[in-house]
């Protein structure tokens, strides 16, 4: 009696198929001039708001008078957790990277669709769900990166604003490590309006860009005010990585954006799966 062999295709699992897809993004993307032009924006930035911080070049009582600052480390993050913009030094700080990031990944997604990409990888690649975690956390270390570089450039611009740097250091820390959390939410976000907008490249940087400032819950405050429900949006919990920010404070964004990247990736993976990708 004759033994027969039965071949068995195991598919991959999830961690090897999400593994072998994020090999392929950050190969594309440290291969793109992209990458490296949006983290030189996000280091030129901060020398950009100085200027402005320091009265446009004024000197003097004029540049006393017109200055967004009073700390060298507001460049980085608000003094406060304020949901309402009084002048522009509660926004002009490394919640800029957040609007940048939103463009990057429009554009990095838009090629995909636009070069066939997606086609593709979707003909081979039957998994949805991991090409929408695979652009989130590429989307994520990307806005990381550019916090880093606009980190360093804030405070080679700071030195030279003459402004004290007197801070509590880790009120400080948990600001920034706040605002690198939030990526992971920011990224979510991006790739869900991108997945949405697929078709339409110019809607999608629009909306990016529009979400990335915080206008639509700067909006929300300015009517029914300061509240700790807009806790639940991506900017709402990103306002509290400041300068009196606490373990708390970091918690609350870590809290906020993981659910927000759960919430995206599933509705994002939900699209992909009924309707046409192409």
């Amino acid at each position: 009696m004759e033994n027969t062999r039965e071949l068995k295709f195991e598919q991959p699992s999830f961690f090897k198929r999400l593994k072998g897809m994020l090999g392929v993004d950050f190969y594309r993307l440290f291969h793109t001039p992209l990458f490296y032009i949006f983290l030189g924006i996000a280091a030129i930035i901060p020398a950009l708001v100085s200027m402005g911080a320091m009265g446009g070049g004024a000197e003097g009582e004029a540049a006393e008078a017109t200055a967004m600052f009073t700390n060298a480390w507001q460049i980085i993050a608000a003094k406060s957790p304020l949901y309402v913009i009084n002048d522009m030094g509660d926004y002009a700080n490394m919640n800029m990277v957040f609007i940048f990031g939103g463009i990057m990944i429009s554009i990095f997604i838009g090629h995909d669709y636009k070069s066939g990409y997606v086609k593709q990888l979707f003909t081979t690649h039957a998994k949805k769900q991991d090409y929408m975690m695979s652009k989130t956390l590429l989307g994520a270390f990307s806005m990381v990166c550019m916090c880093v570089t606009y980190m360093i450039g804030g405070m080679i611009s700071a030195a030279g604003t003459g402004l004290p740097f007197t801070i509590d250091a880790g009120s400080l820390i948990c600001a920034i490590l706040g605002k690198m959390i939030m990526s992971l939410g920011w990224a979510s976000l991006y790739t869900f309006i991108n997945i949405i907008f697929r078709a339409k490249f110019g809607i999608s940087i629009a909306l990016c860009f529009v979400l990335g400032t915080g206008i639509p819950v700067i909006g929300a405050a300015a009517v029914i005010g300061n509240s700790s429900a807009l806790n639940i949006f991506l900017y709402g919990s990103s306002v509290y990585a400041c300068l009196s920010a606490n373990f708390a404070s970091v918690v609350i964004c870590l809290a906020v954006s993981v659910t927000w990247a759960v919430i995206y990736n599933v509705c994002g993976t939900l699209i992909l799966n009924k309707r046409d990708c192409y």
